[in-house]
């Protein structure tokens, strides 16, 4: 009966820990070359390519109505009306009163991604915040939709608007991106990606190379081994050959007669 020694579909592929943190440790050199070049690839492109984003925020206070003293059902209504007033902050109509007065040259979606509205939690505050390439633009644009939403919303919803707390200022740092954090992505991503490779290579190699592949890739138990010779080679000396005496140029003997 022949033994079957091919290799089926469904076979567990085993993976040799120690071998691969070897071919790790014997191209680490190409890890460490990986990660310098990718950080400094991903660094110049976040430094010369990415357009510098900056951010302003200012600063709303939602209020129900004009009491000396507010009461709990006040500041649960409030609390409430949040985030009504979050999505009326980003509504059309203010954003288009927005564009036509500082004359931008954008739609309303467009300047809609540009805003973000934030609720801190246990808190009747609104934070409007903008986003935009030019600084001053950014507190213009979040000045003008704060003073617009507010009035907008005392109109619509025939309550006290709410109140402007902080008006924007103009960024002196740029919020986005970050050429440090992206220079650490840029070099984690590299070394994965040739630790990934170095990791394939060693387990796409079926070279037979010890007992245990033989048993593992043939089939074939191992009954004895032939160790190499480990000591080192005689050089062999060539044997120096006497030299040869040839008789010198002068007359030579006559033979007496």
């Amino acid at each position: 009966m022949e033994q079957n020694k091919t290799f089926t579909s469904n076979e567990d592929m085993e993976i040799d820990l120690l071998e691969l943190l070897r071919a790790f440790w014997h191209r680490l050199w190409l890890i460490v070359l990986a990660a310098v070049a990718g950080g400094g690839l991903a660094w110049a492109y976040s430094r010369y390519v990415l357009t510098p984003q900056y951010t302003s925020t200012a600063m709303l206070y939602v209020l129900s109505k004009e009491t000396t003293l507010t009461s709990l059902a006040d500041l649960q209504l409030g609390s409430q009306l949040t985030k009504d007033y979050q999505v009326l902050i980003t509504s059309r109509p203010v954003l288009e009163e927005v564009i036509g007065e500082l004359e931008l040259d954008i739609s309303y979606r467009k300047l809609r991604e540009k805003i973000s509205v934030e609720n801190p939690a246990d808190t009747r505050f609104l934070n409007v915040t903008v986003v935009d390439p030019d600084p001053r633009l950014a507190k213009q644009i979040v000045d003008e939709v704060a003073a617009r939403s507010s009035d907008y919303i005392g109109d619509i919803m025939e309550m006290i608007p709410p109140k402007l707390i902080e008006d924007g200022e103009v960024a002196a740092i740029q919020s986005s991106p970050s050429n440090e954090k992206n220079a650490v992505l840029g070099a984690l991503l590299a070394m994965v990606a040739v630790c990934g490779v170095i990791a394939l290579g060693v387990i796409l190699n079926d070279t037979v190379r010890t007992e245990e592949d033989v048993e593992k890739y043939l089939g074939i138990t191992v009954l004895a081994s032939i160790p190499e010779h480990g000591g080192e080679k005689r050089e062999e000396k060539p044997e120096k050959r006497k030299p040869v005496k040839y008789p010198s140029k002068g007359k030579r003997k006559g033979k007496k007669r």
